[in-house]
């Protein structure tokens, strides 16, 4: 049986895309289910915790740091992205109660979990949305993303619209805090986390000291 890495992971965060092409390899090295763990971004789940308008040291490292990481990754990046998943004033960084966005993204990235596709969606989607597509959220962007995920974006609209993917996602940060974290991505295995993605190594490390190694 594949060990399971339970991974939390977020549409927003810089830091969970920079991490998709080492755990799309992850799983292709070790015998592991990548499980997409999706958690509402943190300036919608706990917005206290970086953005605070007077303290914006955390946010404009974050945005710094992020984009010299996609360079030494040579990753293809832009933030904010257009549109930016969560509604939000970058100068007072209030965020309003309407999110036309990332509440679909995330229950999306739910139901693609459900079928086996979660990791799958989730790359070919945030290459998109923070790769630097315009409009990613119009025309056949994303039909053609969960086209590439083996998925049918009808489909997934449908279920979503039916389902109980938010409670799924509410679970998810439940399930975050008590892994001993708050941030993404995480990675959890074994009862232990991994936090950021430059912890995917150290990951690596452990998984090799089970003997995971296919």
């Amino acid at each position: 049986m594949s060990e399971v890495i339970d991974t939390y992971w977020s549409f927003r965060s810089p830091y969970s895309y920079l991490a998709i092409p080492e755990l799309l390899q992850l799983r292709q090295d070790y015998d592991v289910d990548i499980a997409l763990r999706v958690v509402l971004p943190i300036a919608v789940r706990a917005p206290e915790k970086v953005f605070d308008p007077e303290n914006l040291k955390p946010v404009l490292y974050i945005m710094m740091d992020a984009q010299r990481r996609a360079q030494y990754l040579d990753i293809p990046y832009r933030f904010p992205p257009k549109p930016d998943p969560v509604v939000q004033d970058m100068e007072t960084l209030s965020v309003p109660e309407e999110q036309p966005y990332i509440y679909r993204l995330c229950k999306l990235g739910v139901e693609a979990q459900r079928r086996g596709k979660g990791l799958d969606l989730a790359a070919a989607i945030s290459q998109l949305i923070m790769g630097g597509t315009d409009d990613w959220d119009q025309g056949d962007h994303l039909d053609r993303a969960a086209a590439s995920a083996g998925l049918d974006l009808v489909e997934l609209d449908a279920a979503i619209a039916e389902g109980d993917h938010l409670a799924e996602i509410e679970q998810n940060q439940q399930a975050l805090d008590a892994a001993g974290h708050w941030g993404v991505p995480t990675m959890v295995v074994r009862n232990e986390p991994f936090f950021g993605q430059d912890r995917i190594s150290t990951l690596r490390w452990r998984l090799d000291q089970y003997g995971l190694r296919k």
